[in-house]
């Protein structure tokens, strides 16, 4: 089977990474909402997929990539270096904790792993991925702090209980969720991720429903909207 998936604009070659692409991802990146940054930042780049997205949604904007892995920044530089986002796109190896650069970011966005505290994943690689310690979180935030523009905004996604914690977490650095969308995969199951939009507006937040499927396997007119600008077939 092919490694490599197809998007209208570009393509994805997925070799060596330990996380695929997934739902979770392109919603992140299809659903952030900034007005015209001239620098993005995406943590924990992977593939490639959310840069990419982002190249497509803010032509005008340079897009930073950090990935720790060393072959998935290898695979996600090769996938950037074959798009015609290219000049837009870099990538650097590195935990995020240790990148160190002198930019502001108008946009954060974030994918990060998410199982903290439980059993690691036993294909090492893969855990690393999805697995994160209590630690990485407030080493996240830290760094977020440091490199956000002051009217910045930090978009992540994580499943409910490790959002609400971030969010918690995120008032002591006085950011605020501004925005929670709520994703659900039909309009009869609870909420199983949460989108969040972090910034230093302290304000109301506003709280959204995104539903994925209208029924078994039949995505909502919502869904197909969101992505046709990137999913074949859409």
């Amino acid at each position: 089977m092919s490694s490599v998936f197809k998007f209208k604009q570009f393509e994805v070659d997925q070799d060596g990474c330990a996380m695929k692409i997934n739902t979770d991802g392109v919603l992140l990146a299809a659903l952030t909402e900034s007005h015209i940054p001239k620098k993005i930042l995406d943590i924990g780049t992977g593939t490639g997929v959310l840069a990419l997205m982002m190249a497509q949604r803010f032509p005008e904007a340079e897009v930073h990539a950090v990935e720790i892995d060393e072959q998935a920044s290898i695979t996600a530089g090769r996938n950037f270096e074959n798009s015609v986002f290219s000049k837009q796109l870099s990538v650097i190896n590195t935990a995020i904790e240790q990148f160190n650069t002198a930019e502001k970011f108008d946009l954060i966005i974030s994918n990060p792993p998410f199982f903290i505290n439980d059993l690691r994943n036993t294909e090492e690689k893969k855990g690393i991925a999805r697995h994160a310690s209590e630690q990485f979180f407030a080493s996240l935030l830290v760094k977020v702090n440091a490199v956000l523009a002051d009217d910045g905004n930090f978009w992540f996604i994580l499943p409910v209980k490790q959002a609400a914690l971030l969010i918690e977490n995120a008032k002591q650095l006085e950011m605020y969720a501004s925005e929670i969308i709520q994703l659900h995969s039909d309009i009869s199951k609870p909420a199983f991720r949460y989108i969040v939009n972090l910034n230093r507006a302290k304000a109301e937040t506003i709280i959204n429903h995104f539903y994925i499927y209208e029924s078994e396997k039949i995505y909502t007119n919502e869904y197909k909207l969101l992505l046709k600008d990137f999913f074949l077939g859409y």
